[in-house]
């Protein structure tokens, strides 16, 4: 370690308060003066702390409904100047400037803000912090002699290392928190920049922040936080690592309750089942869904959690094993107690129970994850040379857009269980079939480069019997093979998009194989 610095004054402004107080305890035992704003103060005054005011540095109070605290060259001018240059020195010497050492700043939560549906355009305006972007900046830029904390998660490491130095930090520790801090920085304003610019026209501050969804962004801006380290990525000798755009919405923003640290090939997983979990929640009914290699083995809904489960199960319980699973309700203690006699990697819930858990527990390596769902938000994919952007694919189809095109129109039960089979169709590789009946998946075939082969594939892969299923096809038949390959499989109805140069042909077929077929004029492909 080199070029180590005594931290003799530190200034304190934060939002997240998480751990504050014991980090300022431990620096004014270091004999750190502790100087503060607002809320910061407060907190840190009702711990027992000696606080002064950033006021008391500056000379004018907090004002503008504490817009202005420390937007002050006695601010930064405490944190930029150059220590031992003699400009500098004699500059803050003639203008009372005093140093500061450290500056423990995180920002105004404007994404957490942001995503809040409605959110009032004066409210959204409101969270866009000034002054801690700039003292962060101020701090980060003269790192050689100022440290700038910008992570909570960072507090125990610099404790550690101003107990070992005596109250000083490493130049390669401020070079480190210097980084950090940029990142943070630049994170923040791409986030504001992105939410900003999908709003076409400023509505009235009271108006909600509605954004304008008719459009893509001309500039498409990405830049996330690191969220954790990988061990690798899809193969052992990839280098990987989790981002998060700080919602702690979604996959990406889960906590995990216990198991083994999530594998980037677990999180690619998860979100594909807690994806299709949710899916399944618009009918009310308890959902799970199985995946195994992003594809759906099984998916089921029912009355119960643990009866959706076993239906899941049951669809394909070889595929199942190793796999993950998603549950779009609280994991109760009977679901539990079933699910745990199957080997899994990770189980995503928006919440697991005390009886959950406490049977869960057993399976140490197992991991669990609570998520929260995120609303929809653009899918991105890296090309050579670029990126592409889409829109989520939010298409639904009710019974009332559906078209019957064959002679006979679907039962009451074939219609339900079509219904069921689209939304999971939608959540499975092309070319994708479906089988499914009563609230459960009986055969997925995914990702064949034939549709007719999906369908034999799909059939193939079906342990329970077919006869009486329906089947649901992401995208339209190109030949009634296919649809012929469904019938011979035992399945009596069939939904799929339609809008084939041979529709005709196809539905000629579906009436000689006496199948009903409804129409939804949308597609699901997913590559």
């Amino acid at each position: 370690m080199s070029g180590e610095k005594k931290i003799r004054r530190a200034l304190l402004s934060v939002t997240d308060k998480s751990g504050l107080v014991e980090f300022a305890r431990a620096l004014s035992e270091f004999g750190v003066e502790l100087v503060s704003t607002g809320g910061t103060a407060k907190t840190l005054r009702e711990a027992g702390l000696t606080v002064r005011d950033v006021s008391d540095l500056t000379g004018f109070p907090e004002m503008l409904d504490g817009r202005v605290k420390t937007l002050h060259p006695r601010v930064h001018g405490g944190l930029l100047y150059i220590r031992g240059n003699a400009v500098h020195e004699a500059a803050v010497v003639e203008h009372g400037i005093a140093p500061i050492d450290m500056v423990v700043v995180n920002l105004y939560e404007f994404e957490k803000t942001a995503a809040q549906s409605g959110v009032a355009f004066g409210h959204l305006i409101e969270n866009i912090d000034i002054g801690g972007p700039s003292m962060v900046r101020s701090a980060a830029k003269n790192f050689e002699d100022v440290a700038i904390v910008t992570r909570v998660r960072d507090y125990p490491s610099l404790v550690e290392e101003l107990k070992s130095a005596g109250g000083a930090l490493s130049r390669e520790t401020r070079w480190r928190l210097a980084r950090q801090a940029f990142s943070t920085t630049a994170a923040y304003d791409t986030a504001i920049a992105n939410a900003l610019d999908r709003i076409s026209e400023a509505p009235d501050p009271q108006s909600a922040a509605t954004p304008d969804e008719s459009s893509l962004p001309l500039t498409l801006r990405i830049s996330l936080p690191l969220a954790q380290p990988l061990r690798y990525g899809e193969n052992p000798h990839q280098r990987a690592a989790l981002y998060a755009d700080g919602s702690g919405q979604g996959v990406a923003g889960a906590a995990q309750l216990q198991g083994k640290e999530l594998s980037f090939n677990n999180l690619v997983d998860l979100d594909a089942c807690w994806e299709l979990a949710q899916e399944l929640s618009e009918g009310g009914e308890p959902a799970v869904a199985i995946v195994k290699h992003t594809n759906p083995c099984g998916a089921a809904t029912a009355d119960r959690l643990v009866d959706a489960y076993r239906k899941a199960l049951a669809c394909d319980p070889n595929s199942a094993f190793g796999g993950v699973i998603g549950i779009n309700r609280p994991a109760d203690g009977e679901a539990a107690e079933e699910i745990a006699k199957l080997f899994v990697e990770a189980i995503a819930a928006p919440e697991f129970t005390a009886e959950a858990l406490g049977r869960f527990s057993a399976k140490k390596n197992l991991r669990l994850v609570e998520v929260r769902p995120a609303p929809p938000r653009p899918v991105v994919k890296q090309v050579s040379g670029g990126l592409l952007l889409q829109d989520a694919d939010t298409g639904r189809v009710t019974e009332s857009e559906l078209k019957v095109v064959t002679w006979r129109p679907p039962t009451t039960e074939e219609l339900r269980s079509l219904l069921f089979a689209w939304r999971v169709a939608k959540h499975v590789k092309s070319n994708a079939i479906v089988y499914a009946r009563e609230g459960q998946t009986l055969g997925v075939g995914a990702g064949q480069m034939s549709r007719v082969d999906a369908a034999r594939f799909g059939a193939m892969k079906a342990v329970l019997p077919l006869k009486g299923s329906v089947a649901a096809s992401d995208a339209f038949f190109p030949f009634p093979d296919g649809l012929e390959a469904i019938a011979e499989a035992g399945a009596t109805a069939v939904i799929q998009p339609g809008g084939s140069v041979r529709d005709e042909d196809v539905i000629a077929a579906a009436d000689r194989l006496g199948l009903a077929m409804v129409f939804t004029g949308i597609r699901h492909f997913r590559h």
